[in-house]
């Protein structure tokens, strides 16, 4: 039986060192590959192009075009590429713009290797990986009002949320509530938008900032 291919990494940090510290990471995974690396966002996006990794591991400030909006356009052009955001920066709105940008994980660049590497494979797999400190700066935030968020979801998209924020897959949601995936598919698109968010890793963010979901 043959083995999976390895998940292969691009490395978008505009510091060599961060960049090589990376690169050193992924080479003790046997599962991880460096598809390649980029010093700035208008790099990242032309190594899409050339190497089509599976996730790219995205530093946020940095010269020229930003880990915003590099993210954005990756995941406008090329969307089955996941983007993990990994940062030394832990404030509401850089982490709330990336996720809306189209990351599906915000880490901070303190993180240990064992989790940096369950943050990939979870990416590749579809489900959405937040730092605790990030999680916990969403969850404090103030400004928005709680009474009105979510509040139009339907028993069943609530369910499908809850079993969102526990890191489930649609194929994984699907089997729990005997239902097919692309009817999970249907529910999640609905959740999106009525949640006003652009993926899955926000969605979870916001139920649990708001209570959404027991």
């Amino acid at each position: 039986m043959n083995e999976p291919a390895p998940i292969r990494v691009l490395l978008v940090d505009d510091h060599t060192m961060v960049r090589r510290g990376l690169a050193m990471f992924l080479k003790v995974h046997d599962d991880l590959e460096l598809a390649g690396e980029a010093a700035t966002g208008e790099e990242a996006i032309q190594q899409c192009a050339r190497v089509r990794p599976d996730v790219v591991l995205m530093d946020l400030v940095m010269p020229g075009l930003d880990g915003v909006e590099a993210t954005r356009a990756i995941r406008r052009e090329y969307p089955a590429v996941q983007v993990i955001a990994l940062t030394s920066f832990n404030e509401e709105g850089l982490v709330q713009k990336v996720l809306r940008a189209g990351a599906i994980g915000y880490l901070l660049k303190d993180v240990s290797a064992t989790q940096l590497a369950q943050a990939i494979r979870a990416a590749h797999a579809g489900r959405g990986t937040l730092s605790p400190e990030v999680a916990q700066t969403l969850i404090h935030a103030s400004g928005q009002p709680v009474t009105v968020v979510g509040r139009d979801l339907t028993a069943r998209e609530q369910a499908v949320l809850a079993l969102m924020v526990r890191g489930m897959n649609n194929s994984e949601i699907a089997e729990s509530l005997f239902v097919s995936p692309s009817t999970i598919k249907s529910h999640v698109s609905h959740i999106l938008a009525k949640l006003g968010v652009a993926g899955r890793t926000e969605a979870v963010a916001l139920a649990v900032r708001h209570h959404l979901v027991e």
